[in-house]
């Protein structure tokens, strides 16, 4: 592609982005190229260290992520031993995030252990409050992903949509919202459209995948893209949707037809 005319045109009521890591195989800077062109505006689950090839191309990055370990999926807010580390990182993590552009990072709840969901929302929320004066000072929200515990992360305790917006509601702060992951939701409670119709006001961003197997997002799985990016678009959202499937196919090509299926 080498002219204005191999840029594809979209409808513009979905606003693009893609996951680093299922191209992690193309460096950071060529498929930031290739993605422009596709007609997607930003990157997700970018580190710092890597800011300044998304400037250079004037993407955004939809999600940052920022955790280094021992903290990450497993290990997160659901342990009052964690929250010192994690204030100390989220309180530096922040202003680097709203300095370089960019609105939200991502956190996790941690696996369960045997913990009751409620007194895992009990602590995730103790740990979470003490950092959203400094969200709300740099317009950036903390935003905690949902996962299935089913697959792919075995008891991650923020599994289901009921448990991440009693922890909104705990938290109670604008600036904390929800990443619907429509992969992991599919494999956890399915019932897509209607979750999302009910609960948007808390989600901020949303994750796609192809179900089974976390592929192509094509007419291989279960879930019908254009329906649910029209429940989106129907809620008034204008955050970012990123494709965050793993290719079997020719990557690039495979994220082109993404694009163009969700671009409704």
């Amino acid at each position: 592609m080498s002219s204005k005319d191999d840029f594809l045109s979209l409808k513009g009521r979905i606003n693009h982005s893609v996951c680093r890591w299922c191209y992690d195989q193309i460096p950071l800077d060529q498929l930031c190229t290739a993605a422009k062109k596709m007609g997607i505006k930003s990157i997700d689950l970018v580190e710092p260290k890597d800011f300044e090839v998304l400037h250079k191309h004037h993407m955004d990055c939809g999600m940052v992520y920022g955790l280094s370990n021992p903290y990450g999926i497993e290990k997160c807010f659901n342990r009052e031993s964690h929250h010192k580390d994690l204030i100390d990182i989220y309180e530096e993590l922040i202003p680097i995030v709203a300095n370089a552009g960019f609105r939200q990072v991502i956190c996790f709840s941690g696996n369960s252990g045997g913990q009751p969901d409620r007194e895992g929302v009990d602590i995730c929320a103790a740990g979470i409050r003490p950092i959203m004066k400094t969200a709300e000072k740099h317009s950036v929200n903390l935003v905690i992903e949902l996962l299935n515990s089913k697959v792919d992360h075995p008891d991650y305790q923020c599994d289901h949509t009921d448990w991440a917006v009693s922890l909104c509601k705990k938290i109670n702060h604008p600036n904390f919202k929800i990443l619907y992951d429509i992969y992991h939701m599919q494999i956890m409670e399915g019932d897509i459209i209607t979750t999302i119709k009910y609960n948007y006001h808390y989600i901020s961003h949303y994750h796609t995948g192809g179900v089974p197997g976390r592929n192509e997002i094509d007419e291989t799985q279960e879930l019908y893209y254009p329906a649910i990016m029209k429940a989106i678009v129907d809620t008034g959202f204008n955050g970012f949707v990123a494709q965050e499937f793993i290719p079997k196919n020719n990557p690039l090509e495979s994220l082109q037809k993404a694009i163009l299926l969700c671009d409704i």
